[in-house]
């Protein structure tokens, strides 16, 4: 079983990196009931900013961080800009409208990065193997992984603990009632889709070294991140979380163990799931004591 170990790791990082990119996902459909496939365009911003402005210190990663946070950020809010006079359509208007964004904003990255898959370099001191129970396993990826573990810590706090994240409970139980009590829905609806935009750039940045910059990458992401939202249900960061660890353990194990049916293992997975519970997994959101 030791050579399935730094599969099953990598599961770990490849999930943890899924549940950023889909967390920002989540809340756009779940609260600002947008089906926004221009999704992976967002991350792929962080991701590009990271090759080319990450050089191999500790300071241009931090640069790199930041500025493909706002970008990502301002692109969410441009985005919700562009909804505005479709917000309350049906989803397949939205859906039409992010796709040929998706489609606007893939064609303008690859004409100002190239179109080749680009490196992106990292601190010499993560970018070394480590050994894990004997096993060398890059050093970047355990660190992603501790990052990562945070950010999804910070998001439950914000969901359950801070009042922004009460007017998004709210809003998704009873958008009228948020409005009767002084809060507009739409403010709430672009503050979402921003911080859904600053998490996919920061998914972007931080994963660029295991889903690196390229033509297909917002692809790739926008379909995993669609599995785990179908998977973990709307609404739910805990949900949300174990899908994404459960598609980085089929796709990295799946490989390892079954590499023919690799490619199949994970629709199949989200077929059972949606058969067994259509709604996915909404775990409990804990509430605040009164």
């Amino acid at each position: 079983m030791s050579g399935y170990l730094i599969p099953a790791v990598d599961g770990v990082a490849y999930g943890l990196l899924m549940f950023v990119a889909a967390a920002g996902l989540v809340f756009c459909f779940g609260v600002a009931d947008i089906l926004n496939l221009a999704h992976g365009t967002l991350y792929a911003i962080g991701a590009y900013t990271a090759a080319r402005l990450a050089d191999g210190g500790w300071a241009t990663l931090v640069l790199a961080l930041a500025v493909g946070i706002v970008a990502a950020a301002g692109a969410g809010g441009l985005l919700a800009g562009l909804l505005a006079p479709v917000g309350r359509r049906d989803h397949l208007t939205q859906a039409l409208l992010t796709f040929g964004v998706a489609l606007a904003g893939g064609s303008l990255l690859v004409a100002a990065f190239g179109p080749e898959n680009l490196p992106v370099r990292i601190p010499a001191a993560v970018d070394r193997p480590v050994s894990l129970l004997g096993h060398p396993y890059a050093a970047y990826r355990l660190v992603f992984i501790l990052v990562a573990a945070a950010i999804a810590g910070l998001l439950q706090l914000t969901v359950t603990r801070t009042r922004a994240g009460m007017l998004i409970r709210a809003a998704v139980d009873d958008a009228e009632m948020v409005a009767a009590l002084g809060v507009s829905p739409t403010r709430i609806r672009v503050g979402v889709l921003t911080a859904a935009g600053a998490l996919a750039g920061a998914a972007g940045v931080l994963g660029a070294p295991i889903i690196g910059p390229g033509p297909g990458t917002a692809d790739v992401v926008l379909l995993l991140s669609l599995v785990v939202v179908v998977l973990g249900g709307l609404g739910s960061i805990g949900g949300t979380l174990v899908a994404a660890l459960l598609v980085g353990e089929i796709q990295t194990l799946g490989v390892a163990l079954l590499p023919g049916a690799a490619p199949f293992l994970l629709f199949a997975a989200m077929a059972v799931a949606l058969a067994v519970r259509a709604r996915g997994l909404r775990l409990p959101v804990p509430r605040r004591a009164t």
